[in-house]
């Protein structure tokens, strides 16, 4: 593997686990925070059980994207953290939020794209001569 090709490697774990790590985070805060649970209610969430299969789901797909896992089944993690993240600016908008409420979901949602077109270059293939 050529410079480049390390420096990508580099870069590539180096987002995603931040990524991994702030929707671990925020996993855990909607976990056992209640203020959290409570906005997530305010925002017009359904009940509890939504709260904790999202979760679950978060948990589950930051180890998706940390393990080796097939590269199917991590598309489907960065598709799913991607409609989490839309799902979240909306509500923020929605309920009439001010940028310090929905710039969190948008900044972890630039940090999952940068870590999906990092995944999608190492993946690549290359052209034949």
């Amino acid at each position: 593997m050529n410079n480049a090709g390390r420096r990508r490697k580099l870069a590539y774990w180096l987002i995603t686990g931040v990524f991994s790590v702030m929707m671990l985070f925020t996993a855990y805060a909607q976990w056992s925070v209640p203020v959290v649970a409570q906005e997530l209610s305010r925002l017009g969430f359904p009940a509890d059980h939504f709260r904790i299969e999202l979760c679950v789901a978060k948990v589950l797909g930051a180890l998706a994207l940390l393990l080796p896992v097939p590269s199917r089944l991590k598309e489907w993690v960065y598709a799913g953290f991607a409609i989490v993240l839309v799902s979240a600016v909306t509500a923020h908008l929605a309920a009439g939020d001010g940028p310090d409420k929905y710039l969190w979901p948008v900044g972890f949602a630039v940090a999952g794209a940068f870590s999906y077109v990092l995944f999608r270059k190492l993946e690549a293939k290359p052209c034949p001569a």
